[in-house]
């Protein structure tokens, strides 16, 4: 009897935390409508009568870093459907927590704010599928652009200000230094990145402590968090609507013309909408790098060989969609401590003068929930699928390697990285299909490394980075004795994970370590760029009504990380269509 009572009991309190949960669920679901009360599932779309007879003035396809401040500043003067193919970022806490940073990139499922791919090179890398885009699953580190790059792409300087201080003041924080970040900043003047340029959002050379999308608590501030500051009687924001491809209107004499777009919501039927009939209306795609060209190229814009490969109906031929691909090649070396290590994402930087940025994270070890994490930025997790040649990565390899993760004490994981990311590569690659199926991923090749300036400065980087790791500052933290360079490289060549196979020489050529554990830091661009795809104003060349706003424009990553600028480009480009439409009526 007292064996029943205690399952009866057992089963209570199983039912109290289950309604618990539910009530918890429903009270986050009940906050998401009141506060953004436009954001709607794609199922409902027509079902409950938000569509516009009319049309929208504006649509826009991805709901991320740039698409959200776009879509909240041109609702302030127009109608705008914003289409996003994941769902809200609010009540994710893998989204919204720092300390689950590595776990939600570990998160493969097939809603997972995440979508894992790897390169043609073998670097496995992520696309954002959440509103708010990048900025729900990066690092968080927040810092403008150089003055040289705004000149470079001719933006005007005092609207690009004033646009970054509009999100600033929405999202972004002032870090506290952890301890261990304190400890890189110093070990980076120590090694001569100097000045010390203390808190600034500025791109300065020298160190410099940046901005963070991350507040005191841990909490983190997305994007879809400047959706409010729009007019909520002009947006409509779609979650879980995953647009198929473009419509154009195609009649025989003149230019093609976007009109509307094909979208697919969460139960897999397909709605079109379309554009109002005013002839500044336009459809803009803020998809992001991968996304944005692989739309085109489904909607038949790019090269014609391509096109009829997969029986495209083409809009436009133009070879280079999907072309002047980049991404910038990270290295890092894993930093070992004896102490207990606070949990730390990017708060400071080193700026060189040759071309190379240094950050640090901490704390993101081996833990139960990160068995599956297969990003070596962060994991720090030893032993590696990479080690297998690709014929032999079977079932029963793959779990060998799971279970060898599985085994890894948590005490040889205290510690944290120091990393190398090279500015503006020169080497470049490209995008193109692989299926017509806009849920895959594209085959993407970056070709890391083939420009030898790119290596050359690598070498010089993890030079940097075994200097920086052997400071008083960090051996006095870590309270470890200073490693040997092929010791430390030893340990990072195993903690770097990606698909390259590995060479007996890692620790002895830097040239060779540099290629075999090159990782990402997600900063890839590229695919449409200024007078090969897109207009300086960035409308699609050789059709009308269609401009593209992500980084899929930019021949560099900007600053030091791109997401201060990227969602700088959303608020600015909103504005400057506003004022080209509207004049001093904008209100801007």
């Amino acid at each position: 009897m007292a064996l029943v009572g205690t399952v009866k009991l057992f089963l209570f309190l199983v039912l109290l935390c289950l309604l618990h949960l539910l009530s918890s669920c429903q009270g986050r679901e009940n906050w998401v409508k009141s506060q953004y009360p436009f954001i709607k599932r794609a199922s409902s779309f027509y079902r409950d009568g938000h569509e516009r007879e009319k049309g929208y003035d504006y649509i826009i396809v991805g709901g991320g870093t740039a698409g959200c401040p776009l879509a909240a500043t041109l609702s302030q003067n127009f109608s705008v459907l914003l289409l996003e193919r994941g769902g809200v970022p609010f009540t994710n806490a893998n989204v919204s927590l720092l300390r689950n940073f590595h776990i939600g990139l570990a998160d493969t499922s097939p809603t997972s704010a995440s979508q894992a791919f790897a390169s043609t090179d073998g670097v496995i890398n992520a696309r954002a599928r959440v509103l708010g885009g990048g900025s729900a699953i990066n690092a968080g580190f927040y810092t403008r652009a150089s003055s040289r790059f705004i000149k470079k792409v001719g933006w005007d300087e005092k609207l690009v200000n004033e646009s970054y201080s509009w999100v600033e003041k929405r999202i972004v924080h002032r870090p506290k230094l952890t301890d261990w970040q304190k400890t890189f900043t110093d070990s980076l003047l120590d090694v001569g990145i100097s000045p010390f340029n203390g808190f600034t959002y500025d791109h300065l050379y020298g160190t410099k402590v940046g901005g963070t999308i991350f507040d005191r608590f841990g909490r983190r501030h997305t994007t879809a968090e400047l959706l409010p500051s729009g007019n909520p009687d002009n947006l409509t924001v779609l979650v879980h609507a995953t647009v198929q491809r473009l419509i154009f209107d195609t009649a025989h004499g003149k230019k093609p013309k976007a009109i509307g777009v094909v979208f697919k919501d969460e139960t897999g039927n397909q709605h079109k909408v379309f554009l109002s009939s005013r002839r500044q209306s336009e459809v803009i795609l803020s998809s992001g790098a991968i996304a944005t060209p692989q739309m085109l190229l489904l909607s038949g814009i790019g090269p014609r060989d391509d096109l009829e490969k997969w029986n495209i109906s083409m809009v436009l031929h133009n070879e280079f969609v999907g072309k002047d691909m980049a991404d910038n090649p990270l290295n890092s070396i894993f930093v070992p401590s004896n102490r207990p290590v606070q949990q730390s994402l990017i708060q400071a930087v080193g700026i060189t003068k040759r071309g190379v940025y240094i950050e640090s994270s901490s704390g993101f070890g081996q833990s139960g929930e990160s068995i599956h994490c297969h990003h070596g930025l962060l994991s720090a997790e030893i032993g590696q699928l990479s080690t297998i040649p690709p014929k032999q990565r079977t079932p029963e390899a793959i779990q060998n390697y799971i279970k060898s993760k599985r085994d890894l004490p948590h005490e040889a994981f205290k510690g944290g990285f120091i990393l190398e990311k090279v500015a503006n590569p020169f080497s470049k690659g490209h995008l193109s299909l692989i299926n017509t199926n806009i849920d895959d991923n594209p085959a993407v090749t970056f070709n890391y490394f083939h420009h030898p300036y790119d290596l050359h400065r690598c070498v010089e980087g993890v030079r940097m980075l075994t200097k920086i790791a052997d400071s008083e500052y960090f051996t006095n933290f870590t309270q470890c004795d200073k490693e040997t360079l092929d010791k430390l490289l030893n340990i990072s060549v195993k903690a770097n994970i990606n698909l390259i196979p590995k060479h007996t020489n890692d620790t002895k050529s830097l040239e060779q370590f540099c290629k075999d554990t090159v990782i990402t830091i997600w900063h890839y661009h590229g695919g449409c760029l200024v007078d090969k795809v897109v207009s300086h104003d960035l409308k699609v060349l050789g059709v009308t009504r269609l401009r593209i706003i992500d980084g899929s424009t930019f021949s560099e990553s900007p600053g030091t990380n791109p997401q201060a600028t990227v969602m700088m480009m959303g608020r600015y480009m909103g504005l400057k269509i506003l004022m080209d439409r509207l004049g001093k009526r904008a209100g801007t």
